[in-house]
């Protein structure tokens, strides 16, 4: 651990909290190697912001690092969801000073067990190591009476989850899917450079901001691969996971066997989200969670649903289609989200689609039943698939593919629906929810 003098004045004062006598220091191991990996970590910052931003909006709304640690200065606006065991409130707030926009997580510390306590130290720590343009990381997270405030830029476009269950119900198109998984993939090359296993990786954890960058979140599930100073390549520890999560997970974590499992894991997750991207669906979700360990132990394929992949061998020399049928501009958006009403169920049955063979590949690779044959990260990157996300996207190309959301905040920036102030009491005021069960926010 880092000596107190060697924080910032106004982070020894946020972290405050971290000084109870019931957590040992020893048992968060993320803070270890902070000083190994600084280098990577700003090399990361330098050469990936140029590819994450618009020319038409830049990161500047996405900065809350001058913004103030004062509970006083915030004015609380709508609710956006709910998160750790239901402990976290999560709030859309208005930074009074500056007028800028942010999301608010509210924890009540009294209310925290030790071991989520613990959590919270580590996730706390993990925002102060981590730094990367598609990683969501807390720089601000300070104190008020029993209350742990952590500050992030507001997602104006929410969750992946989200934006399935209200403007895409039966899928999104392929160009949107390509964009959101481009910044999925840079921020899991970078965690597992860093020498970290994500084990959360799924559409309520892809979140998009007013301003079109996607972020990485649930770094309460992120854990070390790093032992006595050197990475390895397997890990046995079990995420203290929710059942709801178990869809996502690779069947050699689910099988907690002598083998392990590593970084592949999260290569996994990503193919099962690609499912949900394309269908609206999660595979497996509505099977029992034995059923369901038992068909990926099993090899059990997941697939799209319009017709059988092709195989791996055959996508060498293979271009992508420029069509407009499936890139997902032509066909998906136009016929298909113009015509569609919001509803917070995903459908049982998606309508089959014509879907690339790239992408069919994609989602091949990603869920080879042994981990050794799943690509890295980095070679994910460089897909076919990908060819198709432009280097610099235009305000115009952008809004294309999300039609027909629209972001938080943007209809009546000065006049949104408004809580009461916040009050020193330790149980913060309840805001009136602006948005619908339909539009809130996935943080467990």
């Amino acid at each position: 651990m880092p000596s107190r003098e060697a924080l910032h004045p106004h982070e020894e004062k946020s972290m405050s909290f971290l000084d109870c006598s019931c957590i040992s220091p020893t048992q968060v191991q993320p803070i270890s190697i902070e000083d190994q990996y600084e280098d990577v970590s700003h090399q990361y910052l330098s050469s990936d912001v140029s590819e994450c931003t618009f020319a038409w909006g830049g990161a500047g709304s996405d900065d809350i690092t001058a913004l103030s640690a004062n509970s006083a200065h915030y004015q609380l606006l709508s609710e956006l969801g709910k998160g750790f065991n239901n402990l976290s409130q999560v709030r859309m707030a208005r930074h009074t000073p500056s007028r800028q926009l942010v999301a608010v997580k509210n924890t009540n510390l009294d209310e925290c067990t030790e071991d989520e306590l613990l959590q919270l130290m580590n996730e706390v720590l993990l925002s102060r190591l981590f730094r990367h343009p598609n990683l969501l990381t807390s720089r601000l997270v300070f104190s008020s009476c029993c209350q742990l405030w952590v500050l992030t830029p507001l997602m104006g476009y929410g969750s992946a989850d989200s934006l399935l269950r209200t403007f895409f119900p039966d899928g999104m198109s392929e160009s949107l899917i390509a964009y959101l998984l481009h910044g999925v993939l840079k921020a899991l090359q970078y965690l597992h450079l860093m020498g970290y296993v994500h084990r959360g990786v799924k559409a309520s954890h892809i979140l998009l901001s007013g301003e079109g960058r996607v972020y990485l979140s649930g770094l309460h599930s992120v854990y070390s691969m790093m032992r006595d100073g050197k990475k390895v390549r397997t890990v046995y520890d079990m995420p203290h996971h929710s059942p709801a999560l178990l869809p996502w997970l690779s069947p050699e974590l689910l099988r907690q066997d002598l083998h392990g499992y590593g970084v592949k894991s999260d290569i996994y997750s990503l193919g099962i989200v690609v499912c949900e991207l394309v269908s609206g669906r999660v595979p497996f979700q509505d099977m029992p969670p034995t059923q369901m360990l038992l068909q990926k132990l099993r090899g059990s394929h997941c697939c799209l649903l319009d017709v059988a992949p092709s195989p791996i061998g055959e996508l060498r020399g293979l271009k992508v289609s420029r069509s407009g049928v499936d890139s997902g501009i032509g066909e998906s958006v136009a016929t298909g989200s113009l015509t569609r009403t919001a509803t917070a169920e995903r459908p049982q049955s998606p309508a089959p689609k014509n879907h690339s063979v790239t992408l069919h590949n994609l989602v091949q690779l990603c869920l080879q039943q042994q981990p050794d044959c799943r690509p890295s990260a980095s070679t994910l990157l460089t897909h076919a698939f990908f060819k198709q996300v432009k280097r610099h996207h235009t305000r115009d190309s952008f809004l294309s593919l999300m039609y027909p959301a629209v972001p938080l905040g943007v209809s009546s920036p000065d006049d949104p629906h408004v809580s009461c102030s916040p009050t020193p009491s330790c149980h913060p005021p309840t805001s009136a929810i602006a948005h619908s069960t339909e539009e809130v926010w996935d943080f467990s």
